[in-house]
């Protein structure tokens, strides 16, 4: 009985099944947590979904900006963008059960007992574990209810600082973009929303969210996807970084929570 945290699929399901023959993945004893980023940009989305939602209580997911694009073209609220390849899915004859299951997935997976954090983008240095699980119940609250003006006001990169005075659609938007799309904080916990490289890109004043001296979430085990870039280094105690780049031709990449043991698999055979 194992549990492993696999990296960002983004419709990468030919390599995900590689991985998982690799980890020889026992569906009956053996459990899966994904960090984000199901689909888009990858051939095979659909299957993606399809595959984990089978899985049922053998799954754990956390959403990322691509599953919350996902969601925001099928309820209207945004187009597909050139490099998007959601259209198999949204065309799909199960599309209204995959948008109604991936909705109702949070953004944070909080193992208190085990002391593991799981989500897109990582922790905002001024949140503990405890407390970003306890705003991302904020958000999951409103997709899993009428959920498309949630959407219609989702994107933007303001406000791009936490304030507990925040309230309604700068509240949930802030508390998604922490969650999803974070790389580069300030000393203050800012956001920037602009630079996607890696670590050495940092704009002035910046650096990695994981690097910040008085980060809250220090002694929480925490893995985290989304930043490709960092090609699955962070070179900081409690901290796995899990995107290895495969739907850009890198790896696939599963984490064994019990040893900390890495597998990974080639984007291509």
């Amino acid at each position: 009985m194992a549990t492993y945290v696999i990296g960002d699929l983004q419709g990468c399901y030919e390599p995900l099944q590689r991985l998982l023959k690799k980890i020889a993945f026992d569906p009956k004893q053996d459990h899966l947590w994904f960090a984000g980023d199901l689909v888009n940009r990858g051939p095979e989305s659909l299957e993606c979904l399809r595959f984990i939602r089978h899985l049922a209580h053998r799954a754990t997911v956390v959403l990322g900006n691509h599953d919350l694009h996902l969601l925001a073209t099928y309820y209207g609220a945004a187009k597909n963008r050139k490099n998007d390849t959601l259209e198999e899915v949204l065309n799909a004859p199960d599309c209204v059960g995959l948008m109604d299951w991936l909705r109702h997935q949070p953004l944070v997976h909080y193992d208190a007992a085990n002391n593991w954090c799981m989500t897109h983008a990582g922790l905002p240095p001024m949140w503990s574990a405890r407390k970003a699980h306890s705003l991302a119940q904020e958000v999951e609250s409103v997709l899993r209810g009428d959920c498309a003006p949630f959407f219609a006001q989702m994107y933007g990169n303001q406000p791009d600082l936490w304030d507990n005075s925040l309230t309604g659609q700068d509240r949930l938007r802030v508390i998604v973009n922490y969650l999803t799309r974070m790389r580069f904080v300030d000393v203050d916990g800012r956001l920037d929303l602009v630079t996607k490289e890696g670590e050495g890109s940092r704009p002035n004043g910046f650096v990695p969210w994981f690097e910040h001296p008085q980060r809250k979430s220090v002694n929480t085990r925490i893995v985290f996807g989304h930043w490709a870039a960092l090609e699955g280094k962070a070179d900081v105690a409690n901290v796995w970084a899990l995107d290895t780049g495969c739907v850009w031709g890198g790896k696939l990449t599963a984490l064994r929570l019990e040893d900390k043991r890495r597998f990974s698999v080639p984007a291509k055979k």
